[in-house]
């Protein structure tokens, strides 16, 4: 029978409730530090397509919305029949179709049934604490194909008619430094499908079977409906933007996201041509060429800033498309390496932002910090290895029209709690010694970026230190409207000590009792220009300890004497400051601009693309470093003359042609 509107929207508020519950579920059984306390997690409810009809508005991880399960569930279907009390694993994301976007993400999904029929599915995810492979964690931007990373599960039964198949449990433990904490985190997510399955039969009791088909295909289109008025209000018109990760992850060369976005009417289509080619490094992001949540988080945020009150499902997705060339990061042939695919869909947001803001100028911000770094501190105890995240490490939001960025929050792709600095010396095996906010990092502009965060600990043991995502330490989040860029983020390991070692790249890094670690993460970029700043801003933030006295003389032209503003002073330095409205871009990046042009990069993009994609990588680095001997060791945190950079820039047009 048909549902009325008001049972419709009553019975999708239900469904939402349901997935808070397993959430919470979940959360409370769970029994690792990166679950119970940073909440890398979430659970949802799809009906018979596979598609997300119900997601949690306050807990969990946002940003995987617009899952789908179907391809995982079919798999296993093609094999055997699905029955009541059955519970599909997987954590590949080739096997899964992108479901999971890397292994330590294990999926589960039951198929919720009326009867025999079956009326829709019950999803959950955790990130474990590890799952094999090279390194404690299993994610380093070291690992050179998947076959590193650890335990690949293509998508098989996990639980038969309600209970737990053993060569599958025995085969899932033994492949863990952590079975105890992951065996616990299972088993939490089991309890969370438990939870959503009774939720589920409740709601459709009054209803019947059809019912969860009826309310996922209402609740998508009005979430679609509502998504495409917000996205009404940009500007139509074709956007280009592109930045960079620091390097490939196997030497210094810098990797380009290239993206055209063309908006028109309430529709967004995002076309990444030019986007530099898969690497043998775990920078990778498995999409298949189509629009995938891990991409679009950014267009997310802004629809939930147009529509605060909209209905989180996959209807969201309906109003976006996408295009990526095969072989290309983000669109790579098995078996590229994935581990650290969220270092790269944090710049895809930052290209996003960039593109949209001209569409926009008045509402998206500047860019985040655009890192997102789990800091990992693994070692041996009596009780056997111990892997845990010290912190999930974040910078700040980017400044917009009218409002500063957010200190030590990033508006990214991470939405992850803290750990309690208590739990954290109680558990991981080091003392913190400093974990705030970081002064001078935000962007200076008439609004500023938000600053980063500074973490400090002192390792207590032998282990090792991973700090996956790393990025940031070259180019620097962007300004926009004369902002400047934020400070770019810093690690260094005994830092003032004879034995000082600066890290920019890491796979695992020994430490001894007695190390300290501290990691700067980076600022984000302000908007508008910073002389126009309101002088008691600037004092505000001064006093507060955001702003140093030295920058708000030198970057805002503002004067501070005995704690107040010196308005005189203040007028002569303003007076010397000509009016800047461009992009914020860093020195470092108008210097690689100048030997590396867009346009340049883009003839090259087609050179490389008649390659193997296994090939391309190889070839582009290879090219690259020819043109980077033109110039001195370094470059572009090193300076080099404007002959240098143009003899250089001429080289590389030489090797293209």
């Amino acid at each position: 029978m048909s549902l009325s509107p008001l049972d419709r929207d009553l019975a999708q508020q239900r469904l939402v409730a349901a997935t808070e519950q397993m959430c919470l579920a979940l959360q409370r059984a769970s029994r690792s530090l990166y679950v119970r306390d940073a909440a890398d997690f979430c659970c949802a409810i799809a009906d018979r397509t596979g598609r997300f009809i119900a997601y949690p508005q306050g807990i969990g991880v946002s940003g995987f919305l617009g899952l789908d399960v179907s391809a995982a569930v079919q798999r296993v279907a093609d094999r055997e029949p699905l029955e009541p009390g059955d519970v599909i694993i997987t954590n590949d994301p080739y096997a899964s179709q992108g479901l999971s976007t890397h292994l330590p993400d294990v999926h589960v999904i039951a198929p919720y049934f009326d009867g025999d029929e079956i009326v829709g599915y019950g999803w959950s995810f955790v990130h474990v604490s590890d799952v094999g492979g090279r390194v404690p964690s299993s994610v380093s931007v070291k690992n050179d194909s998947i076959f590193a990373e650890g335990l690949r599960i293509p998508p098989v039964k996990y639980v038969r008619r309600g209970t737990i198949d053993p060569g599958v449990e025995a085969l899932l433990l033994g492949n863990t430094r952590t079975p105890a904490a992951n065996d616990g985190d299972l088993r939490a997510m089991l309890a969370a499908l438990d939870t959503g399955r009774g939720r589920v039969q409740e709601v459709l009791a009054p209803h019947g079977q059809g019912a969860l088909d009826e309310i996922g295909q209402y609740a998508r289109e009005q979430t679609a409906a509502r998504a495409r008025k917000a996205l009404s209000s940009l500007n139509d018109g074709v956007y280009t933007f592109e930045d960079y990760l620091d390097n490939d992850g196997v030497s210094e060369i810098p990797l380009r996201i290239k993206l055209t976005a063309t908006v028109a009417d309430g529709h967004l289509h995002l076309d990444f041509t030019g986007t530099d080619p898969q690497v043998e490094a775990a920078l990778n992001v498995v999409t298949f060429g189509r629009a995938h949540t891990w991409v679009v988080t950014r267009l997310f945020a802004l629809i939930g800033t147009l529509d605060p009150d909209i209905p989180l499902n996959t209807g969201l997705m309906d109003v976006v498309s996408m295009s990526a060339p095969v072989g290309t990061l983000l669109n790579p042939v098995e078996p590229a390496p994935v581990g650290v695919r969220h270092a790269t869909t944090s710049r895809v947001n930052d290209v996003l932002s960039g593109a949209l803001v001209q569409a926009a100028p008045d509402l998206i911000p500047a860019a985040s910090s655009g890192l997102v770094v789990p800091v990992v501190f693994a070692r041996n105890t009596a009780e056997g290895p111990s892997v845990h995240v010290v912190e999930p490490m974040v910078g700040g939001t980017g400044a917009r029209s009218g409002s500063d960025g957010i200190d030590g929050r990033d508006s990214g792709i991470s939405n992850l709690s803290n750990n309690p600095v208590e739990v954290v010396e109680a558990g991981v095996g080091v003392k913190v010694l400093a974990y705030r906010i970081r002064p001078d990092s935000g962007g200076a502009g008439r609004w500023r970026g938000g600053c980063g965060l500074e973490l400090q600990f002192e390792a207590l043991s032998h282990g090792s230190l991973l700090a996956r995502g790393l990025e940031r330490l070259r180019f620097r989040p962007w300004g926009v409207q004369g902002g400047l860029p934020g400070l770019a983020a810093e690690l260094i390991v005994n830092e003032g000590t004879p034995d000082e070692e600066r890290i920019r790249l890491i796979d695992t890094h020994p430490l001894q009792p007695g190390d300290r670690v501290t990691l700067r993460t980076s600022g984000a970029g302000g908007y508008g220009d910073p002389f126009l700043r309101d002088p008691q801003a600037v004092l505000a933030d001064v006093v507060t300890g955001l702003v140093s006295r030295e920058q708000a003389r030198n970057l805002y032209g503002v004067a501070i004497s005995d704690g107040q503003v010196d308005a005189g002073q203040t007028a002569l330095l303003r007076a010397e400051r000509p009016t800047n409205d461009g992009w914020g871009l860093g020195e470092d990046r108008l210097r690689w601009s100048r030997v590396f042009p867009a346009e340049r990069l883009d003839e090259f993009a087609d050179v490389l693309a008649a390659l193997p994609p296994t090939e391309r990588a190889a070839a582009r680095r290879q090219v690259l470093t020819d043109v980077l001997t033109q110039l001195p060791e370094g470059f572009p945190a090193a300076q080099a003359t404007g002959e240098q950079m143009d003899q250089a820039a001429a080289r590389f047009v030489d090797l293209l042609s």
